[in-house]
Formats: C-alpha cells, sequence, structure tokens
C-alpha cells in the first residue's frame, strides 16, 4: 500500500469514526413536557423493608416531586399498614404513611393476605385502600399502566 493510499485509508477511518464529515453540530431539540414518572414500589418482606421503602419513597419525592408513586403490599409487606405498627426506631408507619400519601403517595393492601393471615380489616389503616390480590395489582399497574416495578 502506498503512503498516500494509507493516508486516504486513516483519513476516512477517522471520519468514519468520528462521524464529522458534511455534519454540522445540531443542538438537541427541548424536550416536550414529559408526563409523570409511576412507579409502583412491591413491599412483601415485613418492617425493615418497609421502613427502607419509605425512606426510599422520600427520598424519590425529594428528587421527583412529579413522580406518581403507588406502594402494594402483600404477605409480611402488609405488616407496616396494620394498627400500632412501629418501626426499629419505636415510631409508627401511621404517621409516615400519612405524611406520603398527603403527597400523592397511594397505598394498597392485598385482601388475599388478610384473609389467609385472619387479619381483621379493622387492623388496616385508614389510609389504606384493599385490592383482591397484591401480586395482580402490581401486575395490573405494570401491564396496563405503565408503572415502572421497584422493590425497596
Amino acid at each position: 500500500m502506498t503512503l498516500r493510499a494509507m493516508r486516504a485509508a486513516a483519513a476516512v477511518s477517522v471520519t468514519l469514526l468520528t462521524g464529522c464529515v458534511g455534519i454540522h453540530a445540531v443542538q438537541p431539540a427541548a424536550p416536550a413536557a414529559a408526563s409523570p414518572v409511576k412507579v409502583v414500589y412491591h413491599m412483601t418482606h415485613g418492617l425493615e423493608e418497609a421502613q427502607r421503602g419509605i425512606g426510599n419513597i422520600r427520598n424519590h419525592l425529594a428528587a421527583d416531586p412529579t413522580a406518581r408513586i403507588v406502594v402494594v403490599g402483600n404477605g409480611d409487606g402488609i405488616l407496616f399498614m396494620l394498627d400500632g405498627a412501629k418501626d426499629r426506631n419505636g415510631n409508627p408507619f401511621e404517621v409516615g404513611i400519612q405524611e406520603l400519601k398527603s403527597r400523592g403517595v397511594g397505598f394498597r393492601l392485598c385482601n388475599n393476605t388478610l384473609v389467609n393471615r385472619k387479619i381483621e380489616r379493622s387492623r388496616v389503616l385508614p389510609e389504606i385502600n384493599l385490592v383482591t390480590s397484591g401480586v395482580a395489582e402490581a401486575a395490573r399497574l405494570q401491564a396496563h399502566e405503565a408503572f415502572v416495578y421497584l422493590r425497596p
């Protein structure tokens, strides 16, 4: 290969790698008003997970106050939504739930868990909505309402 051919090949390689031939820098268009991020936090493992999850949700809302968040609990993930439940520091979960509810967070509890564990509906905090199945609700939110699935 001649020196001239090698230089031409090198120039083509640089052009292909950098994409600089005849292309002018274009400023990206201003983003259209985005719809809020929708997230389902799925709780299944009890009070430690719930305490961590509530902290995650607070952080999430601090970073993105427009986020639409729903918490779905089933199995041991319902325990923090019951009257008298406290975190490891002795603070009632009800206070955190009320605070997040006032910021638009929804809370949904699995009725199947209540029935299977023979827990009276009267023990569920008034801020909580019942759904037939927690796992079915988490799946429905993902499949039909475009919610992102997160575990705390």
